[in-house]
């Protein structure tokens, strides 16, 4: 890795201005495509924006939910898979060209596998706390302060997108503080009263509410929101709209956004909240932040799904690119950071069946979520209450190929599923059927049909997994922009906070 002084960075800069005007960030790279040339050139272009200003004006915050070192390479992967004919190359994601890697530690107050609560805590106020925490220290007393707020009061607009509900752990750490990310009601109380200007994603979640209270949409209206959940309505915002909150269409109370892999054509995705997000804050003389989540990544590792994770590792991308796009328009004002909370599942490329070989190809035969095909078997469950396994194989073919030529299934694998077919079937409730003690450990509690389904898929293409929570691996941060040297190196997960709040002089 070369390292860049102030004293070379305009000679390296005149050297290679040339073809780092050539490489426009974020353009997919062609199959002959030299990334290791790119790259150079972006580390040499940024290096000299840097030069020039220390204080960001425009920044995004980009945060795949359970997205490590792994899930990052898995979605390389499987595009190189499917685009470069079986070459081991790697098809890389956007913002894995950038010209600053850091790599973070995760663990919180109470333990080195964190929760989401907890790590985005660290994020956003620079201090540890306990999982489930919000906002609040180590003590679950001391009110934190968070990024987001002391940007809003230094003249700073303020977006939170999310994939997921809105007053769920990550987006929440942005402007919650509470003892517990369950108590969803009094959590979105906060988000209605935080004065942030733009929110987007998911719906909320208004779990503890009581009878006699007002819904939570209601007290977002009272408090000076503009609530849209009409498509054209939220494509047409912009920065005079005040301040909105942007439920994607279709999305009831408590519900997130669907999976990528189950994406309907023309729904909205991440990207469209990020690029409308520019429009609403849209602000010349202070700038804007915007906290960015891709919720279900963590949600699909957490099932172990590998195609969907890498499907919504995928989106995320797509989302950052919007960023990026930005960024090619106002380089020397605007900083664009990427990264996860913690790693979830324990995904691995390689594992024990496979040995050294993978076939992430294989991936492309599912159609569909876990969380799709769970309502699949509950359909055909209403209709047939205890089918046997020949009685649904055509429906698991159709959707995850197993079955069909290039995925014959061992007598092994066809062991494994007529084992879960039944505890799908009985619940754990038969008392004909033992051992059902250890149903938690083997499925996660997912159904246990659509989980097998999904482990003999993704052993298949050399993915395993060592759990169904999150784990300790450290995570990756990505940095293009005004400031962005400041992110690489290995650090506390506390430190994002810190080195941003140097970087924009908040107090």
């Amino acid at each position: 890795m070369k390292i860049f002084t102030k004293t070379n960075i305009a000679s390296l800069a005149v050297s290679t201005i040339i073809g780092a005007s050539m490489f426009l960030i974020g353009a997919q790279p062609t199959m002959a495509q030299d990334n290791f040339s790119a790259q150079k050139n972006i580390e040499v272009e940024i290096c000299e924006i840097s030069s020039k200003s220390q204080k960001p004006k425009y920044i995004f915050a980009f945060l795949g939910d359970g997205m490590s070192h792994t899930q990052i390479n898995s979605a390389q992967i499987y595009q190189s898979a499917l685009n470069f004919g079986g070459a081991f190359k790697i098809y890389p994601l956007s913002f894995t060209e950038f010209p600053y890697l850091g790599n973070i530690y995760t663990q919180d107050s109470t333990s080195f596998s964190p929760d989401s609560a907890s790590t985005a805590t660290s994020l956003l106020t620079g201090e540890k706390t306990h999982s489930g925490v919000i906002g609040l220290g180590a003590d679950k007393i001391t009110v934190l302060d968070s990024l987001p707020e002391l940007l809003k009061e230094d003249g700073y607009k303020i977006g939170i997108v999310s994939t997921v509900t809105l007053n769920h752990a990550t987006p929440a750490a942005s402007y919650a503080h509470n003892i517990s990310r369950d108590n969803y009601y009094d959590i979105g109380l906060e988000m209605a009263t935080s004065n942030f200007d733009y929110f987007a994603g998911g719906n909320v979640s208004e779990s503890g509410k009581e009878d006699d209270e007002p819904g939570l949409h209601s007290v977002m209206i009272e408090n000076g929101y503009t609530i849209l959940q009409d498509k054209e309505d939220i494509m047409n915002l912009n920065a005079d709209s005040g301040k909105v909150y942007a439920i994607t269409p279709g999305l009831e109370i408590g519900d997130a956004m669907p999976y990528s892999i189950d994406h309907v054509e023309g729904e909205l995705t991440l990207v469209d909240h990020v690029a409308n997000g520019i429009k609403v804050l849209d602000n010349e003389e202070n700038g804007f932040f915007m906290w960015i989540e891709s919720g279900k990544i963590d949600w699909a590792g957490h099932a172990n799904d590998a195609r969907t994770n890498i499907d919504e590792t995928i989106a995320f991308d797509e989302a950052v690119q919007e960023a990026i796009n930005f960024y090619n328009e106002h380089p020397d004002e605007t900083l664009i950071i990427v990264t996860g909370d913690h790693e979830t599942g324990g995904m691995t490329i390689g594992q024990a069946t496979t040995g050294y070989d993978t076939a992430f190809e294989l991936l492309e035969y599912q159609t569909m979520s876990y969380d799709e095909f769970d309502l699949v078997i509950e359909d055909i469950l209403a209709e047939t209450p205890e089918p046997s396994l020949e009685d649904i194989m055509p429906v698991i073919t159709e959707n995850f190929g197993l079955g069909n030529d290039d995925l014959p299934l061992a007598d092994y694998d066809i062991e494994r599923l007529e084992d879960a077919l039944v505890r799908t079937v009985f619940d754990g409730d038969d008392e004909d059927y033992e051992d059902f003690s250890r149903e938690n450990e083997l499925y996660g509690g997912y159904l246990p049909l659509t989980v097998t389904l999904t482990h003999i898929l993704n052993e298949k293409a050399g993915v395993g997994w060592t759990s169904y929570s999150h784990t300790g691996s450290p995570v990756p941060v990505y940095a293009i922009g005004v400031g962005a040297q400041n992110f690489a190196g290995t650090y506390d997960n506390t430190d994002i906070f810190h080195k941003l709040a140097e970087l924009t002089d908040v107090k």
